[in-house]
């Protein structure tokens, strides 16, 4: 008889199914993204019920069949219901699982992902830093996980790390004063510079440990608007509703 796994991981999407189930979207740390039904999760009496909800981090055990998965059984360590009390932190933790929902495929390993989402969601939910800044920085380590994110230590036109003043969307990446002058590109001041170099550079733990200006946070608004959705170019559904309700 096949024994049940026990996977360690977080709900990203849930679906009814039926009258009393639902398809959850699991990003393990095993086995990647996940698909599983939970039977009878929607009745209000069904151990699964919590465990079966969008944002629940823990241990998951399944059994696996031929072709899905069915959860059984579930421990979980953290629902993050702080950001339930909060329509804008909801909305936002939601872009996040939106996010890694479509990123992450099975049987692939996820486990930065993971660790970058987890961790997101609980600078989110404490309330530090600003709630913008860490959208900024999820994305930007977003593209340092799928290896897409721009050159923002050399020169992407002659490899030069001293006097970076413009970042150019066409080359990816910063360019010196001199290159600046033939290529063009948007002029960036050195805090900007730096708060990007730092969010690529730094550990997890750091990660969410700083605040910057509003002329930065203004600055790496434009500069993710245009990497991140250039890299990714799908219609997040969280974003319209974050931007109905945080206008």
């Amino acid at each position: 008889m096949r024994e049940n796994l026990v996977l360690t991981g977080m709900v990203l999407h849930v679906m009814p199914m039926g009258e009393y189930d639902r398809r959850i979207t699991i990003l393990t740390k095993e086995r990647g993204k996940i698909t599983a039904f939970a039977r009878g999760a929607r009745r209000p009496t069904s151990q699964l019920l919590a465990a079966a909800s969008p944002f629940s981090f823990g241990e998951f055990e399944l059994f696996e069949g031929r072709s899905t998965y069915n959860l059984t059984k579930a421990a979980i360590s953290n629902y993050f219901r702080g950001l339930s009390e909060d329509p804008v932190r909801a909305c936002y933790g939601f872009y996040f699982l939106e996010i890694a929902d479509y990123l992450a495929q099975e049987n692939n390993d996820e486990k930065e992902l993971l660790k970058l989402l987890y961790q997101t969601l609980r600078a989110l939910e404490h309330g530090t830093p600003d709630m913008r800044l860490i959208r900024r920085v999820f994305e930007l380590r977003i593209l340092l996980i799928q290896g897409e994110y721009p050159n923002f230590f050399s020169c992407a036109g002659c490899g030069a790390k001293e006097e970076l003043s413009c970042f150019s969307e066409k080359k990816h990446g910063m360019l010196c004063a001199d290159c600046a002058e033939t290529e063009g590109g948007m002029p960036l001041d050195a805090s900007t510079l730096y708060t990007l170099q730092y969010i690529l550079s730094s550990k997890l733990a750091g990660l969410y440990t700083f605040a910057v200006s509003e002329a930065v946070q203004h600055m790496l608004e434009r500069i993710l608007d245009r990497c991140f959705f250039s890299q990714f170019p799908h219609e997040f559904h969280s974003l319209d509703i974050l931007a109905a309700i945080a206008g």
